[in-house]
């Protein structure tokens, strides 16, 4: 059983959902007393405040993508209308853009969860690797570390042949920042005459703002016994969700409503479909309701191992332009890369043709050597693309080697709308 940051995250579904709607109405009801921006995205839906009564009737309002978000804020400075005047913030960050992000960071809990879950605390001295100049990242990741009793040792971005020193001098126990720049201070340890493993104390790493390879993870853990974990997040929303010591996925953070949309139409799609990531934090001072992450991803429903309750993220499987839609589900490349690493012995391309106003999706597979026998493993290879893409294939074909370009192209798109 989990050591819970606090009885939220082991509550009922049913629990959350009402809990989660509740905190949606007041947001709602807050803004649009606030913010004209909202009174007039409510009104001019021809609606008002007591029209909400569900997180369905939430599907209403528009989502708010980072570009939409830019001119938004170029349209009304600093934070587009979204804000309350009246608020006094505590911290304004900046990402690119510009996009001017209010926080207040006295009644947060950004990234204390996921620092938590790690078995980050009290005792353990963290490098934060993380800037601290003008973004969000160094000192919410920072006030996460803090909330838990840890020392922060505020590194920001200095040279990796600094972090050695420091880790070294400090005897830093666990490192946060991104997974290539951990792997870059390793190696300046390594050329300066350490043994990481062995002279050094840091036992945890939790990773943010980058993919964390398989291959790497495996670097960190074996190699120099590493506790890995990876935390999910966006500049403008804070911290979305993060790994447990199960590694089964990320758990949602209580603090903020996700759904999974079809980026088309906005609206939810069924919870084992990958379709875009939607963030709404709960809060009282800027009133970004469904922001659009641009990334894909599906939930997991299936119970942890840890006790936690929330839905999970399965990890993040791209960006919503790179994926196609095959009837009414997104495939995206990462999904495909995962299949091939587990068919090493086939080469293979899906192609999506439009036939009789329907789609049709087939799988042209090709031998690696003459030796192997692609029909002898279509049934599995049909049965592990439904579970990772959740879209069924209509045709297979097996043609012979040497047939397939190697233009890296996984997905060939032959449809024509008429």
């Amino acid at each position: 059983m989990a050591n819970y940051y606090d009885h939220k995250e082991c509550t009922t579904a049913e629990e959350r959902e009402r809990r989660q709607t509740v905190q949606v109405l007041e947001m709602i009801d807050l803004g649009y007393r606030k913010s004209n921006r909202i009174r007039k995205m409510i009104s001019d839906l021809n609606l008002d405040p007591s029209a909400f009564h569900t997180l369905v009737d939430f599907e209403s309002l528009p989502v708010i993508s980072r570009e939409r978000l830019i001119e938004l804020e170029m349209s009304e400075r600093p934070y587009g209308g979204l804000s309350d005047a009246d608020a006094v913030i505590d911290r304004i960050f900046i990402s690119p853009g510009p996009v001017y992000e209010p926080h207040l960071s006295e009644s947060d809990h950004l990234w204390a969860r996921a620092y938590h879950a790690a078995g980050i605390g009290k005792g353990d001295i963290v490098l934060n690797a993380f800037s601290y100049h003008m973004v969000a990242a160094g000192l919410t990741f920072h006030g996460g570390l803090r909330r838990l009793g840890a020392t922060v040792i505020p590194s920001g971005t200095s040279s990796s042949q600094q972090q050695v020193q420091l880790i070294r001098d400090l005897n830093v126990t666990a490192y946060t920042g991104t997974p290539s720049f951990l792997m870059a201070i390793i190696q300046t340890a390594e050329e300066l005459g350490y043994d990481f493993k062995n002279d050094f104390r840091m036992r945890r790493a939790c990773f943010a703002a980058e993919p964390l390879q398989p291959s790497l993870r495996e670097r960190f853990e074996k190699d120099f016994a590493i506790d890995t974990y990876q935390m999910y997040g966006a500049t403008e929303v804070g911290d979305v969700a993060y790994e447990c010591s199960e590694k089964q996925g990320w758990h949602i953070c209580e603090e903020v409503l996700v759904e999974i949309i079809d980026p088309e139409t906005g609206k939810k799609l069924p919870k084992d479909s990958l379709g875009e990531v939607v963030v709404t934090r709960f809060n009282s001072v800027f009133f970004l309701f469904r922001f659009g992450t641009g990334d894909l991803s599906k939930f997991m429903e299936s119970p942890c191992p840890c006790g936690r309750t929330s839905y999970r993220l399965d990890g993040i499987w791209g960006r919503v332009g790179d994926a196609v839609k095959v009837r009414g589900l997104f495939i995206a490349p990462s999904q495909l890369k995962k299949i091939q690493e587990t068919f090493k012995d086939v080469k293979f391309q899906l192609r999506v043709e439009r036939i009789t106003h329907e789609d049709v999706l087939t799988v042209r597979m090709e031998p690696r050597a003459s030796s192997i026998n692609t029909i002898t493993i279509e049934e599995m290879f049909r049965k592990y693309f439904r579970d990772i893409c959740t879209v069924k294939i209509d045709r297979m074909e097996h043609v012979e080697q040497g047939t397939l370009k190697e233009d890296g192209r996984l997905i060939v798109d032959d449809r024509t709308w008429k």
